[in-house]
């Protein structure tokens, strides 16, 4: 069965003064990389890489990650929404430079999600999250909707789930949990063959989706890869960089 797979890993160093940290996602539709400068607990630049990506204007977003530069660290990820607008940003590098700004925030040197989601079936599906190589999570899912276990059962993951989460949860928990929302609902792109579709959708969601951008957004044919049977090639052309601090 077909299964789709996104891996996360984050890598740090800090000292008492500032430190880097550099973040990377790969998953069926995308390939991102972010590093994340910080200095008195504040964020001094963020940079982008854009190995794979769905749509043409995605490079352009890169240098919308700047927009985060001055906000103070927070061990809340989802805390780069309120000091940017997020539909102005690539959802995905700005996801990761979240957790990265968390990941300054707490000092951790490592961190790495596995998500793992078999095909909808009449739609349902299970959706698991393993963080550090542990599992964490496991829901049953049907289309947008949390079917369990408790306390998730009935959360709506397009309304309201962020605040939900991060004022119910432990903060572990809430970004976990936000991060397993993400792919739960980009799984169900498997569900159609979204190289038919030309350019972005004009919904306003997001960088290439704005409607001033999305007609030229073309779709990159081919940029959707299937990893069912290869998880162990998720991230694997990221090692050396993200153990790379000398830049």
């Amino acid at each position: 069965m077909q299964r789709f797979r996104r891996r996360i890993e984050l890598a740090g160093r800090h000292d008492r003064e500032g430190g880097q940290v550099r973040a990377v996602l790969e998953d069926d539709f995308h390939h991102f990389r972010v590093v994340l400068d910080h200095h008195g607990g504040q964020v001094t630049a963020v940079r982008g890489e854009t190995p794979r990506h769905p749509f043409s204007a995605c490079p352009g977003a890169v240098p919308e990650l700047q927009r985060l530069a001055g906000m103070r660290l927070d061990d809340i990820a989802h805390s780069v929404n309120l000091h940017t607008d997020p539909t102005q940003q690539c959802t995905h590098m700005f996801d990761l430079a979240g957790l990265a700004v968390a990941c300054a925030a707490r000092g951790d040197d490592a961190r790495r999600y596995d998500i793992e989601i078999p095909r909808h079936i009449d739609g349902r599906t299970h959706a698991y999250l393993e963080r550090d190589g542990q599992l964490v999570l496991d829901w049953s899912v049907e289309g947008s909707t949390i079917l369990g276990p408790d306390p998730y059962t009935g959360i709506d993951m397009r309304q309201g789930m962020a605040r939900w989460a991060i004022g119910s949860l432990p903060a572990e928990e809430a970004e976990a949990a936000l991060v397993l929302r993400r792919c739960a609902l980009i799984s169900l792109g498997r569900l159609k063959d979204i190289d038919k579709e030309p350019h972005a959708h004009l919904t306003g969601r997001c960088y290439a989706q704005q409607p001033q951008r999305a007609p030229q957004a073309i779709r990159m044919l081919g940029s959707t890869w299937d990893f069912t049977a290869r998880a162990e090639a998720l991230c694997v052309d990221d090692q050396a960089w993200l153990a790379d601090f000398s830049a």
